[in-house]
């Protein structure tokens, strides 16, 4: 591949991040910049490392993902997207499903880079620079991901009942396209 070849396959592995993170943009108050930065740079970590995982064990992991990936993807936004929204009907304190937590950020940075993780077989079968690619993956994840969060933390003036279900179903959405 071309180092053009590999931008156009970081911009499409960073979409999810970029909506992801839109998602997260839109219910954020406290700390933003902060959690802009660990959503982003752990977006953006996850990307960049899976196809490194995806291009040393091509064989084993593909066969062993690649029947179930969608499924994983769409069980984990699925289950994220239903918990904003009915989370956006709950009495609880906002902050609590702020989705920042550890176990969070590294549910949504491996359904977001499932994908990356089987893009590695790509570069490998292409004899492409390893590391340049997961650097560029990397890099445009991160860059993705702090443009989405940013960009849904910019448009907050709408209600917030209506922007925790719109989050839900951004996530719902991407559920059911991994599906698809």
């Amino acid at each position: 591949m071309s180092l053009i070849d590999i931008i156009l396959l970081s911009i499409a592995l960073g979409i999810d991040c970029l909506i992801v993170s839109f998602s997260q943009g839109l219910i954020f108050k406290a700390q933003r910049t902060k959690n802009s930065l660990r959503l982003a740079l752990s977006m953006g970590l996850f990307q960049g490392i899976m196809p490194i995982i995806g291009y040393i064990a091509t064989d084993k992991i593909y066969n062993l993902i690649n029947q179930y990936s969608r499924w994983i993807v769409f069980g984990v936004f699925f289950i994220l997207g239903l918990n904003f929204i009915l989370q956006a009907f709950s009495k609880i304190e906002k902050e609590k499903i702020q989705c920042i937590g550890i176990k969070c950020l590294i549910s949504l940075s491996v359904a977001t880079s499932i994908d990356a993780l089987i893009s590695g077989t790509t570069i490998k079968l292409t004899s492409t620079n390893l590391y340049i690619a997961s650097i560029v993956i990397g890099l445009a994840s991160f860059i993705m991901s702090l443009s989405g969060f940013w960009g849904g933390n910019y448009i907050k003036n709408i209600r917030e009942k209506f922007l925790h279900i719109l989050g839900g179903i951004i996530l719902l959405i991407l559920a059911i396209k991994s599906i698809i």
